[in-house]
């Protein structure tokens, strides 16, 4: 089974990727938006990665989630499972390839600072970054379950990092 994605060489267009649908999604969270930032491998220069842009929509409250829904949905979003309280999901498909991801978290949700703990330590670290490249390598070349596997397999290397820069 395939991954959302297969992963590439970076693509210097990413980032203008990342600010055309800041924009776009911007519109629709009104007072409550606080922030958008670029996470995941697109975000780090020099990365390989699936070509899925990431944003992370940080927020003060979830207010009015059906209005958003219906938002998001209008620029071609669909809302996933909340991947835990105060974390909800959005993915974006085009002709059936995952082009987008947006994470909204309510401030002061702990995956608001990992995710741009890990985005800035790839950013900054070389050596972690190439260890991390390789290893995304090596389970798209032997994935056979998909996205989840693939996820789970990545997990105890960024629970580790992660674990190591909060010491």
């Amino acid at each position: 089974m395939a991954l959302t994605s297969k992963i590439s060489l970076y693509d210097d267009h990413w980032p203008a990727a990342f600010a055309g649908e800041k924009a776009r999604i911007a519109k629709g969270f009104g007072c409550e938006l606080m922030d958008i930032h670029h996470v995941g491998s697109t975000a780090v220069p020099g990365l390989a990665a699936k070509p899925e842009i990431d944003l992370l929509v940080v927020v003060a409250e979830q207010v009015d989630e059906a209005a958003r829904n219906a938002f998001m949905a209008t620029l071609g979003y669909v809302r996933g499972s909340n991947l835990s309280p105060g974390h909800h999901f959005y993915r974006r498909d085009v002709e059936g390839i995952r082009t987008h991801k947006v994470h909204v978290c309510v401030a002061g949700h702990e995956q608001v600072g990992r995710m741009l703990r890990f985005r800035d330590l790839l950013r900054q670290d070389s050596g972690i970054r190439q260890q991390y490249q390789d290893l995304k390598f090596r389970l798209e070349a032997s994935n056979r379950e998909g996205i989840g596997e693939y996820l789970a397999q990545k997990a105890p290397f960024i629970d580790a990092l992660m674990g190591a820069q909060s010491s």
